[in-house]
């Protein structure tokens, strides 16, 4: 039985690209018998997040990467083959999107090159072929000794064993032996309809005039491995390479673990003896007749607490937060389980005290929680801003960040598009999307015939895209802070 797995697959978070989720492509993956996939999306890792969280629930082998786009070479998958790679290959695409408008990422080749220890790295031929280009996967392999390999892709164009035979050439002239792969876009070949459309989105064209720019044909889909053997007869290493490349690809997104950043701390202290001193003096000023001995035992307990649970440089990053903000008549206060901690009381996180009010802490911080606790800040929002970027001072941008919402489809705006795909003029996009009924989804809408005079091609492909990503945008109240 042939083995093979899918080592270029791309999700619907390369936007206005793939067409199927990644919980799909996992799925049809296991239900295929492949050795494993490969989920590469364009310049982003945000996609191999739920295929990893499917993966590990249906039991289908995953390699994590990305595929980078360089602005002078070919496009390249790329596959971290240990932790440290990892954290290159994350901080390669920072880089790239620091430099670069929202929603772009501008990288180059020697970036690419210089982030290449144990990253196992797929070139993918330009099609036409480009001048330059052996020069360039030379330059890479040479790089990337033993771990470059060049893309090979069955086309379906009338000359695919003899172009596949120049690639076997190239590479072992290179020293990138090709690999096998189908470049997949969606799970099954019924999306390619919906493939086709979200690329006249992306390139702001119709079906009708989008010419050359939608594939060829409806191949780009999940292929079983006999299917691949049948396609790759007579070039049986390229299909080998895929398991060889799997085995050496052992990273998995389970190694990754939060990091607390540093909080410094008086000299000869630590995290936790300095937030205690920090309680007790809280205390006093809370207190100034005298700590009650029902406060004193509830932060005797929460501190022992936090101790056993390493939590304390959390609660020093609140208190330095909420500190600053008050220090420059910011209204800020903790909210939420946070109100039920006589510790966050002391801090003056918090307005609420938790013992004289009866509070339960063990809602708020407690040995069978996973994770630290939840402390909320409300900060008023024509301020928030200044709080916004006293963080990124602290930390510094390589440590701090915010974080990034996922914009989805939702019916309206799914039969906007669909619609405007089709070639319907702007008044008639958003005529149909107005006669949807957004609590039932695109789905429901579609059974009520009668209701409304939408195309039945229009919810069909709206039913498909609905919650699919669209783009990123940012959270305006969350931010991300490590080491």
């Amino acid at each position: 039985m042939t083995e093979y797995a899918e080592l270029a697959v791309t999700t619907n978070f390369s936007f206005l690209h793939g067409a199927s989720h990644a919980e799909e492509l996992v799925v049809t993956a296991k239900a295929l018998g492949l050795a494993a996939i490969g989920v590469a999306d364009r310049n982003t890792l945000a996609g191999v997040v739920r295929a990893h969280m499917a993966a590990r629930e249906h039991g289908v082998g995953l390699l994590v990467g990305a595929r980078l786009v360089p602005a002078d070479g070919p496009e390249i998958l790329c596959y971290p083959r240990s932790r440290a790679a990892y954290g290159r290959l994350s901080r390669l695409l920072s880089q790239g999107k620091l430099a670069a408008p929202k929603g772009d990422c501008h990288l180059t080749l020697a970036d690419i090159l210089a982030v290449s220890e144990d990253q196992v790295l797929i070139v993918l031929p330009p099609e036409p072929a480009a001048s330059g280009f052996a020069a360039q996967l030379e330059q890479v392999a040479l790089a990337a000794p033993g771990r470059t390999f060049l893309a090979a892709r069955y086309a379906y164009s009338g000359r695919n064993r003899e172009r596949i035979a120049r690639l076997a050439e190239l590479g072992a002239r290179c020293g990138a032996p090709i690999v096998a792969i189908n470049d997949v876009l969606y799970h099954v070949p019924d999306r390619r309809p919906l493939q086709d459309v979200v690329t006249c989105i992306r390139e702001h064209v119709t079906v009708d005039t989008a010419g050359f720019r939608l594939e060829a044909n409806a191949e780009r889909y999940l292929k079983p491995p006999e299917e691949m053997a049948r396609l790759f007869r007579g070039f049986e290493p390229a299909l080998a390479r895929t398991l060889e490349i799997v085995r050496q690809c052992d990273f998995s997104l389970d190694e990754l673990s939060y990091e607390y950043p540093d909080e410094p701390v008086p000299p000869g202290s630590t995290p936790q003896a300095h937030l205690e001193v920090l309680a007790w003096q809280g205390a006093e000023w809370r207190y100034p007749q005298g700590i009650p001995v029902k406060v004193r035992a509830a932060l005797e307990k929460e501190l022992g607490l936090i101790a056993d649970l390493k939590y304390a440089p959390y609660f020093l990053t609140v208190h330095d937060i909420v500190a600053w903000a008050r220090g420059q008549d910011i209204l800020c206060q903790g909210r939420g389980s946070a109100a039920n901690s006589a510790v966050c009381f002391s801090l003056g996180v918090t307005k609420a005290d938790a013992v004289r009010l009866g509070l339960l802490f063990e809602r708020f911080l407690s040995p069978e929680r996973d994770g630290p606790p939840d402390i909320d800040l409300d900060i008023e929002s024509g301020r928030r801003e200044e709080v916004i970027q006293y963080v990124y001072d602290r930390y510094g941008r390589h440590y701090a960040a915010q974080v990034a919402n996922v914009i989805t489809y939702r019916s309206r705006s799914a039969v906007r598009d669909m619609a405007k795909a089709l070639g319907a003029d702007p008044g008639q996009q958003d005529a149909w999307s107005k006669q949807l009924d957004p609590w039932k989804g695109v789905a429901g809408n579609l059974h009520d015939v009668g209701d409304h005079d939408i195309p039945t091609e229009v919810l069909q492909l709206a039913a498909e895209v609905e919650h699919f990503p669209r783009h990123l945008g940012i959270h305006s109240g969350g931010m991300v802070i490590c080491d």
